[in-house]
């Protein structure tokens, strides 16, 4: 028995998904269906068992035993708005509920593998996993750097797995309940089915039109790694989780009017909000993947955006 938690969401129901393409449909899908249109997400998935977020906290907090041998859990469940500035909610949702969770495994030697963010190296340039370069810039990344840096006390002593995955930015399918934190691409999509426009932030801090850079990785690829490491219960620490490139807004952009063979590029005033608290660049350092022995490659934007628009418009 495998648990998802944020099973409803974007990767954890990626994961769910490839679990099931992979023959295992022995899955404990744990969310929170407040926002019940998520549902959507697990409409062509097979799983066991359902548990509320809420109950199924309880339950490990308990210390209560599940009926049959958990083989792993991927910890996805969190709230991920870069925006959300409710700092007690964050906390109690992203590192209260992941160290009790943590210590469950532990007591049980469960392999835990989690969802940590990019998000923890703030305005740096320098994206390797180590404390000196990791400085985030909102209550998000404060609260997933937290908690890496409360797993990076426990494994040099820890007997079972513990992966932390640093996601940087992730787009593909099953996102389309994220509303404004779902990715470039999906908003320039749905903005080709209204108009002939899709619109890019104007430069900032010395970036030109559309010019700033990210590691824009595709959900398949993360989901194919964050499966590797199930298999290879030997690797623990926490990793990059990009593609070791970055590249432009514009070349999402054209990449999204390339596969619907329309629209042009629109600039928009930078939001006075965000000025102080946005990633103008980011670029994955995946040297520790390589190392612990992962070798697969990473889709470009430009394979990774004609196959998810391939997906979108055959939903």
């Amino acid at each position: 028995m495998i648990i998802v938690t944020g099973a409803a969401g974007f990767i954890g129901s990626n994961i769910v998904k490839a679990l099931n393409e992979r023959g295992n449909t022995n899955t404990i899908a744990v969310d929170d269906l407040t926002e019940g249109i998520k549902f959507k997400n697990l409409m062509d998935c097979e799983v066991a068992d359902y548990i509320d977020k809420d109950a199924f906290i309880d339950l490990v907090a308990q210390e209560i035993e599940f009926s049959e041998e958990i083989e792993g859990v991927f910890h996805m469940g969190a709230c991920s708005a870069t925006t959300e500035w409710n700092g007690k909610f964050m906390m109690e949702n992203n590192y209260d509920y992941s160290k009790i969770l943590l210590g469950y495994c532990l007591d049980r030697e469960i392999p835990f593998i989690y969802a940590s963010s990019a998000a923890t190296y703030g305005n740096n340039t320098i994206f390797i996993e180590n404390r000196e370069n990791e400085k985030p810039i909102n209550v998000y990344g404060y609260s997933k750097f937290l908690f890496d840096q409360y797993v990076r006390k426990i494994l040099p002593t820890a007997i079972s797995q513990i992966v932390g995955l640093r996601f940087f930015n992730v787009y593909g399918p099953r996102e389309f309940h994220k509303g404004s934190m779902a990715s470039v691409a999906f908003h320039h999509y749905k903005q080709l089915q209204i108009g002939n426009e899709v619109k890019l932030f104007e430069g900032t801090d010395g970036y030109g039109n559309g010019e700033q850079r990210r590691d824009f990785v595709y959900v398949g690829d993360v989901v194919d790694a964050a499966l590797w490491f199930l298999k290879h219960g030997e690797q623990s620490g926490i990793f990059n989780m990009g593609t070791g490139r970055s590249q432009t807004f514009n070349e999402v952009a054209n990449a999204v009017i390339t596969a619907c063979g329309k629209g042009d590029i629109k600039y928009i005033p930078f939001p006075e909000h965000l000025k102080g608290h946005y990633q103008n660049f980011t670029q994955a350092n995946i040297q520790a993947l390589r190392n612990a022995g992962y070798r697969k490659e990473f889709k470009t934007v430009e394979q990774g955006v004609s196959e998810y628009i391939t997906w979108v418009k055959q939903q």
